[in-house]
């Protein structure tokens, strides 16, 4: 790995700075160096400058830390990110037993690379694809949800869920869907159909096999983080054109209240930057961090999935191999944060003291709605009786 990474001393060769190191050709990186000699305030820096000197701690740590998060993450068992908070102990904590990531994001945003990149760098599978990819297949779309165990491990204390990518015309469905998974949980091969494939996929064979692949067997999980995957290059490049509409999408899905967990924002992945100029890349992540009000430095990565040969980066870049580490390692931070106390029995008897009470006022409403409907109909029959009473001679 170290032979690797040379780019980050001083003697690196230029190729080799190019090829991942790419933030390194921009217009102000001669600041940068300057400002990392100073120890200034970053509070002063300008935001491209800190998006900069934020490149440049990745590529610094990344010979040395990469194997430092992988070992961590290959230990790792849920719960052992938890902080002591509120005098409550860890036992009494309901903390799962395999913590689940969720990615979502739109059509061809890379969220099935960035699986077999994880497999790749965290599973040690080489180039053995995992997930299914739209690569060479323009209309391949994942149907189902799929669980991930990408360390490969019986011990895993994490999983990663793929996701099916979601329409940029049709975000109000995309988080209804969202909503659902959020509240309710998601499984293994848990279908992600849209209302439009009835009329696309009815004759395919899959269609048929949907109740088994949706077996109930399979152990519905709570998402404890989620994170959102976006085309950077698609975005950048339909904002020269004038189309707002991936951007607007992009900050719907990122801004929706319930993917917060532990009152922080979902984790942000761009992807598909190679795509850019250097310019277009740090200019566009740029614009779609301001356009989401969050900083451009923290929560957000910048991760190459596939080299040039269309194989996972893993060693040959470093710093997005880094990059992807840590970012597993934050979510499952952030995952740790947002685990609840156990419910005692109190907790139990107050919350079926709450359905009882609620069941008994919609008895009591029901039983008013049906004496005050019987009370109208009575009141008319009397009217009635009284007016032909009245006419008879």
């Amino acid at each position: 790995m170290k032979s690797r990474v040379s780019c980050v001393d001083e003697d690196d060769c230029d190729s080799c700075r190019l090829a991942y190191c790419w933030w390194r050709t921009a217009a102000e990186f001669d600041k940068c160096v300057k400002v990392k000699l100073g120890f200034p305030n970053v509070s002063i820096l300008t935001p491209r400058l800190r998006l900069l000197r934020e490149l440049e701690r990745l590529a610094l740590v990344a010979p040395d830390g990469l194997n430092e998060l992988q070992h961590k993450l290959l230990e790792y068992r849920s719960g052992d990110f938890w902080v002591p908070t509120g005098g409550i102990r860890k036992e009494d904590m309901d903390i799962p037993p395999v913590n689940t990531i969720l990615l979502v994001g739109f059509s061809g945003s890379g969220k099935s690379s960035l699986i077999n990149l994880m497999y790749s760098i965290l599973g040690r599978s080489g180039l053995i694809p995992f997930a299914q990819t739209s690569s060479g297949r323009s209309n391949y779309t994942t149907m189902y949800m799929e669980e991930h165990n990408v360390l490969r491990s019986t011990r895993s204390g994490f999983c990663i869920y793929d996701s099916r990518g979601f329409d940029y015309h049709s975000t109000r469905e995309a988080l209804e869907e969202m909503s659902s998974w959020m509240s309710e949980g998601i499984h293994h091969n848990q279908p992600c159909f849209r209302y439009n494939d009835r009329a696309t996929t009815a004759d395919d064979a899959a269609m048929e096999n949907v109740t088994l692949r949706s077996s109930s067997n399979f152990l519905q999980r709570e998402v404890n983080c989620v994170m959102v995957v976006a085309n950077i290059a698609q975005i950048y490049k339909a904002l020269k054109a004038g189309d707002l509409k991936p951007l607007e999408a992009t900050r719907q899905l990122f801004s929706f209240p319930a993917l917060r967990k532990s009152k922080e924002n979902p984790l942000l992945i761009l992807t598909h930057g190679d795509l850019l100029s250097t310019e277009e890349r740090i200019d566009g992540r740029m614009k779609i961090c301001e356009h989401l009000e969050i900083s451009e430095t923290n929560g957000v990565y910048d991760i190459l999935c596939l080299n040039e040969y269309g194989f996972p980066v893993e060693e040959s870049d470093p710093v997005s191999a880094y990059a992807l580490t840590e970012a597993v390692y934050r979510a499952l931070l952030i995952s740790d944060r947002s685990h609840f106390p156990k419910m005692k029995f109190k907790d139990w008897a107050m919350l079926i003291l709450l359905w009882l009470t609620r069941f008994i006022g919609f008895c009591f409403a029901f039983l008013a709605d049906v004496c005050s409907n019987l009370g109208k109909k009575q009141k008319l029959r009397n009217e009635f009786d009284s007016r032909h009473y009245k006419l008879k001679p």
